[in-house]
């Protein structure tokens, strides 16, 4: 949509977007393009396909299996927050993202001859981790590396982060255990990654890399063992920090390190395919980075996460309470909660955010700016 979530509304996973709002598929379909959107979209009611004409969903995926087979899937797989490292004896028709690979392969030859619009969704590497066998396999849990795991991490944070590491196991785990987790976790990165690969080499092979605009990104990171957590809901850099990699057909090559949010995107693929600008949004088009031209960059990064039902912890103590509104610039990461204990990061002198300086009074004067920011841009 380009806009937040505190305006669209869907502001946890079970919120359903409403149908009102316009969206990026609405924009390119109202000029011609086809829009597909194919894979795992958290649209919450699947009858609303926002702009996306050509739609294929889980269920669609799961209708190719029989009950046996669903269940058999289901008992190996297990939990989808578990995070315990596994590979899967199972033939690749039990795995959604290659059935979604083949319908993202099948839109690409359908539409080779005419403008389209294609978002393509893959589960991977989300918990559970357990790809195949054959993946899991290229990784050896005894020489996994683990990230720092301080004794008293989250200590000195939100309480929440605490409470909730400690009722899922996470804070308990063992490093036995915590690496084979990240084994678990490649080999997910490695079956999405042949997943991936297959529908951009169909691109190549349909001459389609020559007028194509491809973009390479995530919905959320993952802690991956980091501050003793595993997946997202928080706002530390494994979990807010996505990949994004944009291909441009002549266009530049190389790493720009630039703050950039998702909800630029929207606006900056409209530039790129010469669709003009887009007013109303929150994000603002990143094309001049990438022509090398003129480009006022974004001070902070901003970002708020809504306490979700039955997934932050097993009461849901804070769910309905206000989100926690993040503000990132190069130096500084502040977590705002005006019901809790904020957090303020060093990132230059502690980028393992294990150091949270709320309570320094040398850095007060940045507190009081970035809480004005984050209550600015919380009501636009």
């Amino acid at each position: 949509t380009g806009i937040y979530a505190h305006k669209h509304g869907a502001r946890i996973l079970q919120d359903p977007l409403p149908s009102e709002i316009p969206t990026i598929a609405h924009y390119f379909g109202e000029r011609g393009y086809t829009t597909g959107a194919i894979g795992k979209m958290h649209f919450v009611d699947e009858s609303r396909k926002h702009g996306f004409t050509h739609r294929l969903n889980e269920q669609s995926f799961h209708q190719t299996l029989s009950a046996e087979d669903r269940a058999l899937f289901k008992n190996a797989s297990g939990d989808a927050g578990g995070v315990d490292g596994v590979g899967l004896d199972l033939p690749e028709r039990f795995f959604e993202d290659s059935w979604f690979a083949d319908r993202a392969v099948e839109f690409l030859r359908q539409n080779k001859s005419k403008p389209f619009c294609l978002w393509a969704s893959f589960v991977q590497p989300h918990t559970p981790f357990k790809p195949m066998k054959k993946y899991f396999d290229l990784y050896d849990p005894a020489k996994m590396v683990l990230p720092k795991r301080p004794a008293n991490d989250l200590e000195s944070g939100f309480e929440g982060h605490l409470t909730r590491a400690k009722e899922r196991g996470w804070y308990q785990q063992s490093d036995e255990g915590a690496r084979r987790s990240l084994a678990g976790y490649y080999g997910n990165i490695s079956q999405m990654d042949a997943n991936v690969g297959r529908v951009y080499d169909t691109l190549r092979e349909l001459g389609l890399d020559k007028n194509t605009v491809v973009v390479y990104t995530s919905d959320h990171g993952e802690l991956a063992g980091a501050h003793r957590m595993w997946t997202k809901h928080a706002m530390f850099e494994e979990a807010v920090g996505v990949p994004l990699l944009i291909s441009i057909p002549d266009g530049p090559r190389g790493v720009k390190t630039e703050i950039i949010e998702q909800v630029d995107l929207f606006p900056t693929l409209v530039e790129l395919c010469g669709l003009g600008t887009v007013a109303g949004l929150h994000g603002r088009s990143f094309k001049a980075l990438m022509d090398g031209k003129r480009y006022t960059r974004r001070e902070f990064a901003y970002s708020e996460y809504w306490f979700c039902r039955s997934v932050f912890t097993r009461d849901d103590r804070y769910v309905g309470k206000d989100p926690i509104l993040m503000v990132r610039t190069d130096k500084w990461k502040f977590n705002y909660l005006p019901w809790s204990r904020s957090e303020l990061f060093d990132l230059t002198n502690d980028p393992g955010e294990f150091v949270n300086r709320i309570d320094d009074s040398g850095v007060s004067g940045v507190v009081r700016e970035m809480t004005a920011i984050a209550r600015r841009q919380f009501i636009q």
